[in-house]
This record gives structure tokens, C-alpha cells and sequence, in this order.
């Protein structure tokens, strides 16, 4: 390791190669929600969890629908499942300009194949989103699993930005996070007002 470089995550092998592909989704999807760097590291390499990536995002928003279907019922998360796909899309494509071109590390390595595919697992914690449905835990559940989809996105960024350290990673998002927001807060205004 060179100095300036971020250290290899814990369980990962010393090298920073990381594991064969072989976890399986569910267990993928739990160690994504748990900010599992090493994860990030396996489905950053595993071409072929693109599909799994973009079904999280979908369990997710679906799991979102759920936790607002006061707000908006069927419509709501027909809305929010669309605009969560574009965000989705859109902020892999964001991320990866910001960080490959417009703030690059020294070593930064990075196409925009890998932060979808780790973008897309960072919104495993969206799957508590549902929760939100129960009367009164609404604006709590709003709060906690946004800021757990927060941290879980600094995560991918910065593991999907080869040597890319937690810093930058933070700047990478503090730039993009708005704009991917900007689209989400306007599926969630046709949804309605959320119950504060």
C-alpha cells in the first residue's frame, strides 16, 4: 500500500483483490446494508451483478411506495419506483464524471458500469423504507434510512473510485447527491405531503 492510498477493507484479501463472486444475493444484499466495503469491492468487479444491482434499486423503491402509500397510493409508487430508476441512473452518471473527471484522485480508476453496480446496492437500506407505512413512524423512518442510504452511498463511491479515500468520496457526493435529490423530491411532491 502506498501512502495516501485508503487501507484495504477488513475481510478483504491483502492484495485488495477481492473475493470470487460467489455470495449470494440475499447475503449480498445484507452486507450491503451493514456498509460491508468489502462488498462494494466484490459487485464494483462482478460484471455480471448489474441485474442484482438493479433489482435492489427496485425492492427498494418498491419498498418506499409502501412506506408513503398513505401519501400517494398505487400512483405514489408507480411515481416514486420510475423516479428512483432514474436517479439511479442518473446518479451513477453524475458520480462518475464528478469523480473520474471533475475531482479524481491520483489513481482513480473508474467506468460507470461499476458505480451502478455499486450505487445500486447501496440502496439495500431503502428496504426498511416500508416501515414508514405504520402510523406515526413515518418522518422517523424518513430520517433514519435516509441517512443510511447516505453513508451506504459514500461507501460505493469510494469503493468504486479505485484509491479513492472517504474525503473524497464525501466531496464526490456533496456535489451529486443534490442533483439525484432534486428528482427524488419531485416524485415525492406528486406523491403528496409527506405526514409531519
Amino acid at each position: 500500500m502506498t501512502q495516501g492510498e485508503p487501507p484495504i477493507p477488513e475481510g478483504c484479501p491483502p492484495d485488495g483483490t477481492p473475493p470470487p463472486p460467489t455470495t449470494p444475493f440475499l447475503r449480498r444484499i445484507w452486507r450491503a446494508a451493514m456498509l460491508d466495503a468489502c462488498l462494494y469491492e466484490e459487485v464494483e468487479a462482478d460484471r455480471r451483478a448489474l441485474p442484482q444491482a438493479a433489482l435492489v434499486v427496485l425492492l427498494a423503491s418498491l419498498s418506499a411506495g409502501i412506506g408513503t402509500f398513505a401519501n400517494g397510493g398505487i400512483a405514489g409508487i408507480g411515481i416514486i419506483v420510475a423516479a428512483t430508476f432514474i436517479g439511479w441512473v442518473g446518479w451513477a452518471f453524475v458520480t462518475f464524471l464528478i469523480g473520474v473527471y471533475l475531482i479524481p484522485g491520483p489513481r482513480t480508476e473508474s467506468d460507470q458500469g461499476e458505480l451502478m453496480r455499486t450505487v445500486g446496492f447501496s440502496a439495500s437500506p431503502g428496504l426498511f423504507a416500508g416501515l414508514g407505512i405504520i402510523p406515526g413512524l413515518n418522518p422517523w423512518v424518513l430520517i433514519l434510512v435516509g441517512g443510511w442510504l447516505l453513508v451506504a452511498m459514500v461507501i460505493a463511491v469510494r469503493q468504486a473510485l479505485d484509491h479513492c479515500g472517504t474525503g473524497r468520496a464525501i466531496a464526490v457526493c456533496a456535489i451529486g447527491f443534490p442533483l439525484s435529490a432534486a428528482a427524488l423530491g419531485a416524485a415525492i411532491l406528486f406523491t403528496g405531503p409527506w405526514p409531519f
